[in-house]
């Protein structure tokens, strides 16, 4: 425990807050769990919060340990496939809303950021925040050339306490995954990875311009999208001044017919642009709640706040190309497949998994697909076969399904499929083209020649076995007594990749000649399963 005690240490003002919180909320037993009992005040138990539920508890632990705990449960939030709905919808709840700070103790960063005062840059600048959050808040203003701005202030003294809170948290996933070993399956460091990357972008807001600009640029050949306009040299990691945009939330659907705007033209506008993001720029708006939205006459969308962005490299656009693919198939082994690929599991119950895919499909397809509540869906299905999504698509389902929850209260005969129809299309053309293919293949043969150029130096250690027949190649699939004889899900694929493989470095014919005996699985004695 010296790791634990020098951390400890380290941040030993912010620990003890972070420890009378968890007490006064009547969490004592994570800290005990932990192997931190030893934290607790001396003959100090849960401070008398029990009689709320444990969700509700910890939610509100959470916002009382300010931003990076905020943020933390956010995150969570979008796990479906980790914790129940009990406690996911409860951590939807959490608040980053706080009483804003007075003009008076933020005035002096605003003029050193912005190298004067206020009224050098702005013909008005409106004091009294409209919006404030526990990282930043935001406040009108007009520039001298009359345009409508907002100026998004980040809080003073916020890094030191965030950096505190990520090395605390990152060294608590470690104890987590040294005590209960079965939980590395579901990645609490990759999930606090995912947090430190959150908060260092949500504490640099010239870096959520950037997004911002880098997603105008992206979707500029869509003219019914609106992104801010940022205002680059009145910008930097404090301040963030952009374009006002005057528009209406989506919440009320009457009085958006009221004011002469179609409803379903903007639900399919807003869901093209976020499919465009997601799958073709990889590059997408993470958090797509009504606030961050605006109606805009003529029937346009404007996107705000790119604070939380999500990232998908092409291969798990593909990966989630393949699920929707999958789904509206409705292929169960499909299915399966992807959600293995995905785990990177191998003591999964593969029958079990195939059997609930079977039942999922049967209730979700290309007649039935409602986004949303697929995607809810899926993540239980995840969840009950132990299945832990990689962070970034985890963080797109829960995008996918606050977008979809927006564009059905504007068009409840929303039809996500008809939408996305083209966008695949499109994305499955780009890949399969002569030059997409071309380059494919010249980085397949980049990985054979790194390969080739280890076969003298493997054939010299090789060569006396060669000789006396003596080569075997023994792998064992772990968990296969369990599946009997049923090797369809993984044991083909092994065996095909090694004898392309082999072909392809030329071994082959050497192999047969030399004539060892490859034994690509050992089978055991049979377990009654």
């Amino acid at each position: 425990m010296l790791e634990t005690a020098l951390v400890a240490a380290r941040d030993r003002k912010r620990l003890a807050e972070i420890v009378s919180v968890v007490t006064r909320y009547g969490m004592d037993d994570l800290l005990i769990r932990l192997g931190l009992a030893g934290l607790l005040p001396s003959g100090r138990r849960s401070g008398g919060s029990e009689a709320r539920p444990a969700p509700e508890r910890l939610r509100l632990a959470l916002e009382a340990l300010g931003p990076t705990f905020v943020k933390l449960g956010q995150i969570l939030s979008t796990r479906a496939d980790l914790l129940g709905p009990e406690w996911t919808l409860e951590l939807e709840k959490l608040q980053s809303h706080v009483a804003p700070s007075p003009w008076e103790t933020i005035r002096a960063q605003v003029e050193e950021d912005l190298g004067g005062p206020p009224e050098d840059a702005f013909a008005r600048f409106d004091t009294t925040p409209i919006a404030a959050g526990s990282v930043a808040q935001v406040h009108r203003a007009r520039l001298k050339s009359g345009e409508e701005v907002v100026v998004k202030i980040r809080r003073a003294g916020l890094r030191p306490q965030i950096e505190a809170d990520v090395r605390l948290l990152s060294h608590a996933a470690s104890l987590v995954e040294h005590e209960w070993p079965a939980a590395v399956r579901y990645r609490p460091r990759e999930i606090l990875e995912q947090l430190g990357a959150a908060m260092t972008d949500e504490l640099d807001l010239a870096r959520e311009g950037r997004n911002s600009q880098t997603i105008a640029a992206n979707l500029a050949d869509m003219p019914d999208i609106r992104i801010p306009r940022v205002y680059p040299q009145w910008t930097c990691e404090r301040l963030l001044v952009q374009e006002f945009m005057d528009g209406r939330t989506p919440t009320d659907r009457q009085l958006l017919l009221d004011a002469g705007l179609d409803c379903p033209l903007l639900a399919r506008r807003g869901a093209a642009a976020f499919l465009h993001m997601a799958l073709i720029d990889g590059f997408f708006h993470a958090d797509p709640h009504p606030g961050n939205l605006r109606a805009l006459p003529g029937n346009a969308i404007a996107f705000l706040d790119f604070g939380q962005v999500g990232h998908l490299s092409r291969r798990r656009r593909g990966q989630f190309l393949a699920l929707i693919g999958a789904i509206v198939k409705s292929d169960a082994e499909s299915l399966g497949f992807v959600m293995l690929e995905w785990s990177g599991a191998a003591d999964i119950d593969l029958p079990r998994l195939e059997g609930d895919c079977g039942r999922f499909l049967a209730r979700h397809g290309k007649d039935n697909l409602r986004l949303g509540e697929t995607m809810m869906e899926f993540m239980a299905l995840a969840r009950r076969n132990q299945l832990a999504m990689p962070a970034e698509l985890a963080l797109l389902f829960k995008a996918l399904m606050t977008a979809d929850g927006v564009m059905r209260n504007l068009d409840p005969d929303f039809d996500v499929v008809r939408v996305a129809a083209p966008l695949v299309a499109r994305e499955m053309q780009d890949r399969f083209q002569p030059k997409a293919l071309l380059d494919q293949g010249r980085g397949a043969a980049l990985d054979l020649l790194g390969l080739a150029s280890e076969v003298p130096s493997l054939m010299r250690l090789l060569a006396p076995r060669l000789r006396e027949g003596r080569l075997t190649a023994d792998i064992e699939v772990k968990g296969l007594e369990r599946i009997g004889g049923d090797v369809r899900w993984a044991a083909s694929r092994i065996a095909v990749t090694l004898v392309v493989a082999a072909f392809a470095l030329g071994l082959a014919p050497r192999l047969l000649d030399f004539g060892p005996a490859i034994s690509v699985f050992r089978s055991r004695p049979s377990s009654g399963c």
